[in-house]
């Protein structure tokens, strides 16, 4: 049996499989070794998967999240280890190589992830092989939630995008230019107040104006990450797979912008978790 989990900050997404059969799929808050210590860690293992799972005997975990750089995936192990303390197989690895195995499988590829954060990999089929490195949603991100929460931001105070469109948000939100402000600057979470905008823009992509600013982000997406990657996708003719929900979200936006700027789509997936359970069920 093997149990795998795909874990952001909020939730954390687990499956116990048998080969190809998928036995439970259990939902838990999330982890991320970041903002939590090892203690609470194995509280949330403890008290709320261990009563889903009973006495199954597991065999491997593989354990994807985000927060888990080299420096912090030990934490997780070793909480891991102590509540699943007769597995002797536990792999702890970062959001991005989720990302890489459930799109690209086996196979090589580019692959990406699009949600309230960006990021990016070559993958050979096994590991990552080359990364650019994001920066964050300040210094880049491009083509993530937070930083199409920005552009439509900047668009509406400084007269880029209409004033109907403006009001129509300003309404929609309850929120003022000074409490936006606030948000941004004086509140903690700025990153997901920003991509939490990109929920108005999904309703009201017919419109073109935002419809523009989607492809404005994705662009440079494209153009400032995926680019970097240039000499690997001639030598090996792959294509680019993505996750996450603004990916998913705004698919057709994503695959026009993609193929104007010369690359071949993969798949698009908003979570991981099925893909993981196909790549570690084969």
């Amino acid at each position: 049996m093997i149990l795998i989990a795909d874990s952001g900050s909020t939730k954390t997404d687990w499956a116990l499989i048998d080969g190809t059969n998928v036995l439970k799929k259990v939902n838990t808050q999330g982890i991320n070794p970041f903002h939590q210590d090892e203690d609470n860690i194995m509280r949330v293992l403890q008290d709320e998967l261990l009563p889903v799972l009973h006495t199954v005997k597991i065999d491997k975990i593989f354990f994807y999240g985000s927060g888990c750089t080299p420096q912090k995936s030990e934490k997780v192990k070793r909480a891991l280890q102590t509540v699943f303390s007769d597995v002797m197989n536990i792999e702890v690895n970062g959001d991005l190589l989720a990302a890489a195995r459930a799109v690209c499988g086996h196979q090589k590829g580019i692959a990406c992830i699009l949600g309230t954060g960006a990021n990016s990999c070559c993958y050979d089929g096994e590991k990552i092989v080359m990364n650019t490195p994001p920066l964050g949603y300040i210094l880049g991100d491009e083509g993530s939630g937070a930083v199409l929460g920005k552009l439509f931001l900047n668009g509406i105070f400084k007269g880029f995008l209409s004033e109907e469109i403006k009001e129509e948000f300003l309404n929609d939100s309850k929120l003022t230019y000074a409490e936006i402000i606030n948000r941004v600057y004086a509140q903690p979470l700025a990153n997901r107040f920003l991509a939490s905008i990109a929920k108005f823009i999904a309703k009201h992509i017919d419109r073109q104006e935002l419809r523009e600013l989607v492809e404005e982000n994705f662009r440079n997406f494209f153009r400032r990450n995926i680019i970097q990657y240039k000499s690997y996708l001639q030598i090996h003719e792959i294509r680019v797979g993505f996750v996450g929900g603004i990916a998913g979200s705004f698919v057709d936006i994503l695959s026009k912008v993609a193929r104007e700027e010369g690359y071949e789509m993969g798949e698009v997936i908003s979570s991981p978790i099925d893909g993981l359970i196909s790549y570690h069920g084969a």
